[in-house]
């Protein structure tokens, strides 16, 4: 890893800001979008680009703001990678906003999200706090081959039956749902149960599929051909140098997660899920000292 001084550390506006402490990411995941070209990386993408002011740039932006509202972070780079064992630097500002009365959404894969257990809790006694969840395959092995580095899908619900009963509400991301690979019906039913089960207000899925770039297919195919041999030419084939890659079975499946989410009232739309992720509770609103 390697550090830098950011500039500015907020992306966003219009009551929601995202934030990425960190640049890069250890965990594996043979789909990541992250890697693709578009997002001009000048350095490995495993070499971690560590924004090393990013507390001290969100707490002068946040004293900045009118009005408290939510701070995302994850959507780019996982904030509980291994770094974060010693650096640190996601709790420094989970501090920062739980100090400025702020609200957030933390988006992980991780269990080590559970060392801030203290902070997510008085962020949502305070303003509101959601911690977000990515769940692909329920097989463990095959979750051990495409997210190698990170902890795998049990113990990933175990953090969010830990939140459940903290009253921290959890939003799940199901997705990527790999072509002929995890894209089974007893698949998403397994993992639909397991959300249910854990109480999670909303799961995000736009798609059964996933999407590729350049950058990111290659990385994806080089992947398939040590994991799934011959899979490649079969997704050569079918979908050529295509964005969007949707399962085969991909109806049956969204047909199957939206009928399973209405029958157990979880929220299930994109547009749903993001506009409760970005809400920020209005009774904290009208009793903060921001706008004395």
């Amino acid at each position: 890893m390697h550090f830098v001084n950011a500039k500015g550390i907020l992306t966003g506006g219009n009551g929601f800001y995202g934030m990425n402490i960190y640049r890069g990411c250890t965990h594996g995941c043979i789909y990541c979008d992250s890697r693709s070209l578009c997002y001009q990386f000048t350095h490995a993408f495993e070499d971690i680009e560590v924004k090393q002011n990013a507390p001290e740039l969100l707490a002068a932006a946040l004293k900045s703001k009118r009005r408290p509202c939510m701070i995302g972070t994850g959507s780019m780079s996982d904030p509980y990678m291994h770094c974060e064992e010693t650096l640190h630097l996601t709790r420094k500002c989970l501090q920062v906003i739980e100090e400025h009365g702020f609200g957030v959404a933390v988006q992980t894969k991780s269990d080590r999200i559970l060392s801030d257990m203290d902070l997510l809790d008085a962020i949502n006694r305070k303003a509101k706090c959601v911690v977000q969840m990515t769940l692909t395959t329920w097989d463990e092995r095959l979750c051990s081959l495409i997210e190698s580095n990170v902890c795998n899908t049990q113990r990933r619900l175990e953090v969010l039956e830990a939140m459940r009963r903290r009253g921290i509400p959890t939003v799940v991301w199901l997705t990527p749902i790999l072509p002929f690979i995890n894209d089974r019906s007893e698949n998403v039913l397994s993992i639909l149960d397991a959300c249910a089960e854990a109480g999670v207000k909303g799961i995000i899925c736009f798609d059964m599929g996933l999407t590729l770039r350049d950058g990111d297919r290659e990385y994806y195919y080089a992947a398939l051909d040590k994991h799934f041999p011959g899979l490649k030419m079969t997704y050569i084939q079918r979908y050529g140098n295509a964005y969007e890659v949707p399962s085969p079975n991909a109806p049956a499946l969204m047909k199957l997660f939206h009928t399973f989410c209405e029958e157990h009232g979880m929220l299930h739309t994109p547009d749903d899920c993001f506009s409760y992720l970005h809400e920020f509770p209005e009774k904290y609103r009208q009793t903060s000292l921001f706008d004395l």
